[in-house]
């Protein structure tokens, strides 16, 4: 992301010659030539239709509980992409976890990447209909496991390779299209750059996902030891299914304390086998590092229009307040997270939590700011739409990228 950062910085530095011109066809075309110029409705659609696919259609989400009905299924749909829309990095954080989890798991007990995704995602079950993913006890299921072939997975998933390469190609046509106005001095509109920014980090989940199977609504038994039996479990135990707050809790702290796999029929949504607790705790650094990163990364995008020319000077300050609030805020958290992790190594025993009892008060006391923030930025990308600057509606002349003779 810092990358692309920069590129847009050199291709504006690069560009100066051909400033002046671009300013005149931006003021003097306007929309009188309709092959060179865009509307309202363009830009809208565009932007709706590149969020759709980065929300709806890019989110893998874990095996649904059993016995849901359609209109249930699309509910629980339409939560995940809400989550997407607060807070992308969240979902960002649980395909990274996911990813880890899953490459571990491929190499741990030798079982291709895609029976490391079901295991993750709640896609096997016991006899009895309990997931087996609790990494204690997944051994005792790897033989039955192995034994399921891959072609079985697949034909419950409702993607592949095309469907992901073509969902990935909208957001890389989308970034290019940006990308191609900045280098020639158009207006990129606050719709367009709230956008970009879940066009580059819908990019990043599918990549995390790209083994993992799309909406797969029904798990597959496997058979497993006598004594991993989950009717051990009297009925009367099994969990109810995870409230809002359990799944903000586990899409936020990793943690949902009520949850145990041998007595429920399927994992939460924001649930993955969690190595943090039973493998290499480096999987938590990593997905931590991917955190932080990709989150500043989405404030950073939102603050291309820094300098953009706003309806009002209110909705300037609150553009400008709100993207350094959502780019700032997983840097400090990283910050705070790394000082804790160092003071927890000086500390006395007795005291090595208090670094990360203090920075958990501080992230969660800062979560209202930033879903705040975010709203924020949601609601100015519409509200900005009003007062178009001067050249927003002129297209990209793409015929300046094509080598003449």
């Amino acid at each position: 992301m810092l990358l692309l950062l920069f590129l847009v910085h050199i291709a504006k530095k690069t560009n100066l010659a051909h400033a002046n011109i671009l300013k005149l066809r931006a003021d003097g075309v306007a929309c009188n030539d309709i092959n060179d110029s865009r509307t309202l409705f363009d830009i809208i659609w565009g932007c709706l239709a590149t969020v759709f696919a980065c929300t709806w259609v890019a989110v893998h989400q874990n095996v649904p509980p059993p016995d849901l009905g359609w209109l249930s299924l699309q509910l629980r749909k339409l939560k995940m992409m809400l989550f997407t829309v607060i807070a992308p990095e969240l979902v960002v954080c649980l395909a990274a976890r996911q990813f880890f989890d899953a490459r571990y798991i491929a190499k741990e007990f030798d079982v291709p990447k895609t029976h490391a995704f079901f295991c993750c995602m709640g896609g096997f079950i016991t006899e009895d209909g309990h997931p087996t993913a609790d990494f204690r006890r997944l051994p005792e299921f790897i033989p039955a496991i192995r034994s399921i072939k891959e072609a079985d997975m697949t034909d419950k998933s409702k993607g592949d390779a095309l469907s992901k390469g073509l969902a990935i190609t909208q957001g890389l046509w989308f970034t290019v299209q940006c990308l191609a106005r900045f280098h020639q001095g158009l207006p990129v509109t606050e719709i367009e750059v709230a956008t970009l920014a879940f066009a580059v980090v819908s990019i990043s989940i599918r990549l995390f996902w790209w083994s993992k199977p799309l909406d797969v609504q029904q798990p597959i038994v496997v058979a497993g030891p006598p004594s991993s039996s989950g009717s051990q479990v009297p009925a009367a135990n099994t969990k109810r299914s995870p409230s809002l707050k359990d799944e903000l809790r586990g899409a936020t702290l990793w943690d949902y304390p009520d949850y145990l796999a041998s007595s429920s029929t399927s994992v939460p949504m924001f649930y993955s086998i969690r190595l943090g607790t039973a493998g290499p705790t480096s999987l938590n650094i990593w997905v931590l590092a991917v955190e932080f990163i990709v989150g500043a990364s989405f404030g950073a995008v939102h603050c291309l229009v820094w300098n953009a020319t706003f309806p009002t000077i209110a909705e300037m300050r609150m553009w400008r307040l709100s993207s350094s609030f959502v780019a700032a805020y997983p840097l400090f958290l990283g910050g705070f997270f790394v000082l804790g992790g160092f003071l927890a190594r000086k500390l006395p025993s007795t005291w090595e939590n208090l670094p990360f009892n203090v920075t958990k008060t501080i992230f969660l006391g800062g979560v209202p700011v930033y879903i705040l923030c975010r709203l924020f930025l949601i609601v100015l990308s519409f509200t900005t739409l009003r007062a178009l600057p001067t050249g927003a509606l002129v297209d990209v002349d793409w015929s300046v990228y094509i080598p003449h003779l």
